[in-house]
């Protein structure tokens, strides 16, 4: 049976709280010191991403189905200028995950481009994402479906203060 990509629905609260959660554990595992995760990240996510998928005009919630299975979510917004981050209006891509049983099914390449149509029709001209720097196969997805690297974020524990 082959994925279905469509918005998120109410339903689907408890999987992206879960997929949520582990996608904020995945990233503190690369580096627990810039990574955080709260004490209840899995209702965090899931009180997160059903609020923004309640805003169609501004945030995409989408989730990827396989035999009747949620088995992947992906998360952006639609963004203005940033003078901070010198970027006209664009879209950020903030969020995807594809459970570990649905990888290697094209379930992130079906997410990733519906993102960026989704966004494309909100009127951004580009998708901007940051994907942490030791996670080898989502910056292999991420290039193969077009995107580059123009900039690289770097971290800095600063001394105890005295």
């Amino acid at each position: 049976m082959p994925v279905t990509i469509r918005p998120a629905k109410a339903s689907d609260e408890p999987a992206l709280g879960r997929m949520g959660a582990a996608l904020a554990r995945q990233h503190h595992g690369f580096d627990p010191q810039r990574f955080m995760v709260p004490d209840d990240v899995e209702a965090g996510y899931r009180w997160w991403l059903s609020k923004e998928a309640r805003r169609p005009q501004e945030a995409v919630v989408l989730v990827a189905e396989l035999d009747g299975d949620v088995v992947g979510y992906c998360y952006g917004r639609l963004e203005g200028v940033d003078w901070n981050m010198l970027l006209d209006k664009h879209g950020a891509l903030h969020d995807i995950w594809v459970e570990a049983a649905a990888r290697g099914t094209g379930t992130g390449r079906l997410l990733a481009e519906a993102m960026v149509q989704r966004l494309t029709e909100l009127g951004a001209p580009r998708v901007v994402l940051s994907t942490a720097a030791k996670n080898e196969a989502a910056r292999r997805l991420f290039e193969r479906l077009g995107w580059r690297a123009t900039m690289v974020e770097m971290t800095r524990e600063t001394p105890p203060r005295s």
